[in-house]
């Protein structure tokens, strides 16, 4: 590793460019662009990866914190809110298929509020995330007309009494039971008895 840039007694600190060799090329490649304090990368930088898959955003003690934007190898692309090197705010992850994902993340995970948008096959499931799945909310077709693969059948309408008391009664279940479990169902009488004839 060769780094160039700001030293302060003996450590990175300021602006610098952290770099490797190669191993094929043996030419020397960008590891880290960005801010240095007490020898770990802190403030605005970017970290490469690899050719195609690269970190651009805030750092703190050497974790990505803050606001930022990462590429990964598959494709995938989030931008958002880290916090101790995982996904943790609010942020949109964009699949590789262009589906997308907008709302809340904790621990590196969808938790709390969110909109899942299937552009491929013109859905969007709005709802509540813990630990990753989703556990209640609605599915509504959104832009079937420009979908690639849309549904055979378009999604009936659903009228509810309350709707919204329906999703915050269910949100509310799954935020009391997380501690205890995480494979929990909702009682069949909490959606069923909302529904108008």
């Amino acid at each position: 590793m060769i780094y160039d840039g700001d030293w302060r007694c003996g450590k990175r600190e300021g602006y610098g460019t952290l770099s490797r060799t190669d191993p094929e090329t043996e030419e020397y490649v960008r590891v880290y662009v960005g801010s240095w304090r007490n020898d770990k990368k802190e403030g605005a930088g970017t970290c490469f990866y690899s050719l195609s898959a690269f970190y651009e955003g805030q750092w703190k003690e050497d974790q990505r914190s803050g606001w930022g934007r990462m590429q990964f190898e598959n494709g995938e692309l989030y931008e958002g809110e880290w916090l101790k090197d995982k996904q943790h705010g609010q942020g949109l992850l964009l699949l590789a298929n262009g589906n997308r994902f907008v709302g809340s993340w904790s621990d590196g995970q969808k938790n709390g509020h969110g909109k899942f948008f299937y552009l491929d096959r013109g859905q969007l499931y709005e709802g509540f995330w813990v630990d990753g799945i989703a556990k209640c909310g609605t599915v509504s077709d959104f832009g079937r007309e420009a979908a690639v693969r849309p549904t055979v059948y378009p999604i009936p309408k659903v009228c509810l009494q309350d709707s919204q008391a329906v999703l915050m009664e269910a949100q509310a279940y799954f935020t009391e039971d997380k501690q205890e479990s995480t494979e929990t169902t909702i009682p069949s009488h909490t959606v069923a008895r909302q529904y108008v004839p």
